[in-house]
């Protein structure tokens, strides 16, 4: 049986609500970060930014970060950091869903930022990842 802990990959759904007007603007600061991510993020196993079909001004950031370290470096990446001041004007509504096992000081990380989160934790299954 595998073990999941803070060594091991998770999944990562962010979803946001983008104000009306600004979804173009939105577009393009997506576009930056992704490329600044994928540039200086080797942690950083998969990192897309999904529309909703139903709703224009929806999104969704699906991000596999190979372990914990992967996100905390994530989280301090500075093109990182000015998308979320970003978004601040653009969006309003961010929140977070974990799948996966994280550990505590990982776990404390999230929660600093007073978003709504939920963390799904691993109880079987394996990664390829």
């Amino acid at each position: 049986m595998a073990t999941f802990d803070s060594a091991t990959p998770f999944l990562l759904l962010a979803r946001i609500h983008v104000k009306t007007g600004c979804v173009d603007d939105y577009l393009e600061l997506a576009r930056e970060t992704d490329a600044a991510v994928e540039a200086s993020e080797p942690g950083m196993l998969h990192h897309t930014f999904d529309q909703d079909p139903e709703d224009p001004q929806t999104f969704v950031w699906s991000e596999v970060y190979a372990n914990d370290a992967a996100f905390a470096a994530h989280v301090s990446n500075p093109p990182v950091q000015a998308y979320l001041q970003k978004h601040a004007e653009l969006g309003d509504s961010f929140s977070i869903e974990v799948y996966g096992t994280v550990g505590d000081d990982c776990r404390t990380l999230m929660e600093s930022f007073g978003l709504p989160l939920k963390i799904h934790e691993t109880r079987l299954g394996y990664s390829r990842v």
